[in-house]
């Protein structure tokens, strides 16, 4: 029987079905409209078959080049829905590097199709017995559930990625098993081609991506938006393994949206920034948020002139004038992560910048180790992780003590960033990097985000928010800050909590670790003094955490809440976050605190250094991959 979810409730649904379908890589195209405080556009999403429905290979092998050239034959006769949107060809270049930003027409939001429906409804979490839709005739098609939450979602269609030039080499592979003649299922093989290339051949697979993502829709499926969830389904498909695998969905966000803040920067000009928790991005695009759907993106956003949009991407991204008074800029990232690391700010905000004879000094340092910190990779074994191109592998990246970083602000918050913020950044960098070794992600971009944001910072891959209360504090209080958001790269990014009811395995490390990487960064202090500081701030960490023992409900004080179940999930994939909604628990640091004493007393155990070279073998072992408590 379904489970039935009150969102007034304290935990949050996890809706999406990860265990039958599980998204690979997500493909944004945006406009941002401060007028209306409304993020406008696509997005296309590319999956595999989960665990759960992946078929076994066939014994009849059909050569995959004669059913291509077949299905294409197909095609004239195919019905075939063409989009409304209008969706413009990929520009055709053989540099993989080189990715067209392309703009879209006016949508149909008529609503006339009776198959679409943007009905609020009560959703629960699905099972195995409700992931597929009884029709009246009897049969049972198969429900692609996305988390999806304060969205209006306009249509959904199936992409034809049969229809992008070039595109038959992906048809050719030997793996190629259990085809059959129909075109869906040729795309579906095209599908799982792209989305598992070499990472050596990342360039090709993004640029192949953006041409899929703007290959002409081949018919709109049926979907219902709920409270908590998108559900979309394709007449007469029964299973997982034949639902398409690239689905294009148009949609507006809602100005009340909780994933996204639009509000103004300390100049009074307007900006907005993703908040991150307690609901995460579903508010802002329809996703699988569970963490084991880990993924990779791209992003295209449009908006006015004079504005900067900053996001979570691998490349330095520069703006693109698509017309007079519109710009575009594009990221990419191809280190699969959970949908929730997904943040982007826009505003006018403005670049801090050193001056040039310090920057060229400061940026992309490379040290060597000490030999206590390489033995370990001496015998170094193959990464855990599924493949992407990974910086423990490169040789340039594990020497590189301090990876290029940029500031920005609002233009009235410029000179105290000058005074405190761009003289730590590399001096936190470089202590990171000795501690912890290789740094998880190639670059980073720090913003001081609005005075509205509710905490100190906030890290994100290849970005961190801060707020401008650290700035006042002087060196100290904005470098423990910048230290704990760059312990988050290794501890809570590139390592993630399976379960988020452990958000310990983030918080806790992230705690202790800024004391230590502040305490290398100041190398003008003695030992004797950075000691002195530590020991001040557990005392204040511990009276801190006595206070919220003694004033607070005991449920919210367990590091796992959910106890032996941690981790599990129901036959779909779906779970909850235990308490993920609960007020009070956003201002609580008890999960920072118990963390940090556990990990303390470890470290006090055994010595500092003998667990500070166990915490580097860790990193190597498990970074890219998602851990329990255990």
């Amino acid at each position: 029987m379904e489970t039935q979810l009150d969102p007034m409730k304290d935990d949050l649904p996890l809706m999406a079905n990860t265990s039958h379908m599980l998204v690979k890589h997500y493909i944004l195209d945006l406009d941002v409209d401060f007028k209306s405080k409304v993020i406008e556009g696509i997005i296309v999403l590319f999956f595999e078959t989960g665990s759960q429905y992946r078929k076994r290979s066939s014994t009849g092998e059909i050569g995959c080049q004669l059913q291509f050239d077949e299905t294409c034959k197909m095609r004239a006769s195919e019905p075939c829905h063409v989009p409304v949107t209008n969706v413009s060809a990929c520009t055709s270049k053989t540099e993989y590097n080189d990715f067209a930003v392309c703009g879209k027409g006016e949508e149909d939001t008529s609503g006339k199709n009776g198959n679409h429906s943007n009905k609020e409804q009560a959703s629960g979490i699905p099972g195995s017995k409700n992931c597929y839709d009884v029709e009246n005739h009897g049969n049972k098609d198969f429900l692609l559930v996305l988390d999806c939450c304060d969205l209006s979602v306009l249509k959904v269609e199936e992409v034809d990625v049969a229809a992008v030039s070039g595109i038959e080499k992906f048809t050719r592979s030997a793996k190629l098993t259990d085809v059959s003649k129909d075109l869906e299922n040729l795309r579906n093989q095209i599908v799982h081609e792209l989305v598992t290339l070499p990472a050596d051949r990342w360039k090709e697979q993004l640029y192949y991506f953006t041409c899929c993502s703007q290959a002409p829709g081949c018919g709109e499926l049926l979907f219902t938006a709920g409270t908590w969830s998108l559900e979309i389904r394709k007449s007469g498909i029964q299973t997982p393994t034949d639902f398409p695998h690239a689905i294009r969905i148009w949609y507006k966000t809602k100005p009340e949206g909780r994933s996204v803040t639009w509000t103004t920067d300390q100049g009074g000009r307007p900006c907005m920034y993703t908040m991150g928790s307690p609901i995460n991005n579903r508010a802002l695009f329809p996703c699988q948020e569970p963490p084991i759907a880990l993924s990779t993106w791209q992003a295209s956003v449009r908006t006015a002139a004079g504005f900067v949009v900053l996001m979570s991407g691998e490349n330095s991204a520069e703006s693109v004038q698509l017309q007079e008074g519109i710009l575009s800029w594009y990221y990419y990232v191809t280190m699969p992560m959970p949908a929730s690391t997904f943040t982007i700010a826009v505003g006018c905000w403005q670049e801090v910048k050193q001056p040039s004879f310090t920057a060229s000094i400061q940026t992309n340092t490379e040290i060597s180790l000490p030999p206590s910190q390489t033995d370990f990779r001496c015998n170094e074994e193959i990464c855990g992780h599924v493949e992407y191109p990974c910086r423990f592998r490169n040789p340039a990246a594990r020497l590189q003590a301090v990876i290029p970083y940029r500031v920005f602000a609002p233009w009235c918050l410029m000179e105290r960033c000058k005074e405190h913020l761009l003289q730590l950044i590399p001096q936190c960098l470089s202590a990171a990097y000795t501690t912890l070794g290789t740094h998880p992600f190639s670059r980073l971009d720090v913003l001081i985000v609005p005075s509205n944001f509710s905490s100190l910072g906030m890290a994100s891959p290849h970005i961190i928010f801060l707020s401008q209360s650290v700035l006042p504090g002087g060196s100290h209080l904005c470098g423990t800050r910048l230290c704990h958001e760059i312990a988050h790269a290794w501890f809570g990014l590139a390592i993630g909590a399976r379960d988020w009811t452990e958000e310990w395995l983030s918080e806790g490390f992230a705690t202790f670790l800024e004391d230590i990487f502040w305490a290398r960064a100041q190398q003008q202090l003695s030992h004797d003094e950075v000691k002195g500081q530590q020991e001040l701030k557990a005392l204040l960490r511990w009276r801190r955490l006595r206070d919220e023992v003694q004033n607070s409900e005991e449920e919210l004080q367990v590091l796992r809440p959910k106890k032996e179940s941690t981790g599990e999930l129901s036959e779909s994939g779906a779970s909850v976050v235990k308490y993920g909604l609960k007020a009070e628990k956003i201002f609580m640091q008890v999960h920072y605190l118990k963390g940090y004493f556990l990990l303390q007393s470890l470290a006090r155990i055994i010595g500092e250094a003998s667990y500070l070279t166990s915490l580097r073998k860790f990193v190597h072992k498990f970074h890219g991959q998602l851990v329990l408590s255990q």
